[in-house]
């Protein structure tokens, strides 16, 4: 069985197609997939299968590395629409992608970037259900209280901004509490921004770190910028957004509608064969050895 590795801002997603699989994509072969020892080594899972809209090119669902399964990925929309179009799927440059989240529309820009629309941007969802129509909440982390804003980008987002210390701020100490808290029932992405100096003189780049829901702090996510870029247009910010992530800038466009385009690259790391030893191991469904087990 063959499967590619892509990566877009060090955001490492494992792509495979439904119909090469010799069995169902489950939550312990997606931890072992991810498993950096025992695995592959991946911040998740994309996986392509036959679209069934009668216009999109394939539909793509995409699995976090804890098993749990993520409505839409920024990169992983990137990454798949890169693949698809390199595979030659489609003959065009522009054409359209099934998720979780609804339909994407990613344009190939050049052979190793694209750019995607992303749909309309919400500060109300059934992921913050108490949550006021701004979005704007406030809630203790870490101990102190947070202030942050609740956006939904077809997957929650919790935008948090940092006046100062945004580089020095544990995000393994505080993520895990805001990611779980009771207020988001879906569990939330966390972003964590402070205002930069952007091109020209404008006020329209922001530095964030990313918190990802069933991942952890990565070194990029899509729908994290967004959601960063988001509040900070909401609190006064031009468009388009220059959003510098640990791995590299995404470019965020939101217009008076609050439509989405993300813009960014993405790029294959390699094809590989798995071997027959964890292709049992995936059969079996083994779960990745537990961190201090003697067995």
């Amino acid at each position: 069985m063959k499967l590619e590795k892509w990566q877009a801002l060090g955001n490492d997603y494992l792509i495979l197609e439904r119909e090469a699989l010799p069995w169902e994509l489950t939550p312990p072969r997606i931890r072992l997939l991810c498993d950096a020892h025992f695995g592959l080594g991946a911040d998740g899972v994309c996986e392509l299968s036959a679209a069934d809209d009668g216009e999109s090119v394939a539909r793509l669902a995409i699995f976090n590395p804890d098993g749990s399964r993520a409505e839409i990925s920024g990169n992983g929309v990137r990454e798949a629409a890169l693949y698809l179009h390199g595979h030659g799927r489609t003959g065009g440059d522009t054409f359209s992608i099934q998720t979780d989240a609804g339909i994407v529309t990613p344009e190939i820009t050049s052979p190793n970037e694209a750019r995607v629309s992303m749909g309309i941007a919400t500060t109300s969802s059934e992921a913050y259900p108490d949550g006021e129509p701004d979005g704007v909440g406030v809630l203790p982390a870490g101990g102190r209280d947070w202030q942050f804003r609740h956006v939904s980008i077809g997957n929650p987002q919790c935008a948090i901004e940092v006046d100062s210390g945004l580089e020095e701020l544990d995000l393994d100490l505080v993520g895990p509490e805001i990611e779980s808290a009771e207020r988001f029932p879906m569990r939330t992405n966390v972003s964590f921004w402070s205002r930069g100096e952007g091109r020209g003189g404008r006020d329209s780049r922001i530095r964030a770190r990313i918190f990802e829901r069933g991942v952890g702090e990565t070194l990029s996510s899509g729908t994290g910028a967004t959601g960063a870029a988001v509040a900070a247009h909401l609190s006064g910010l031009e468009s388009p957004i220059e959003v510098v992530l640990d791995g590299g800038s995404l470019l965020v466009e939101i217009d008076d509608q609050m439509s989405i385009h993300l813009s960014g690259w993405a790029v294959p790391v390699y094809t590989v064969e798995l071997s027959g030893h964890l292709l049992d191991a995936l059969s079996d469904q083994v779960e990745p050895p537990t961190l201090g087990s003697t067995s």
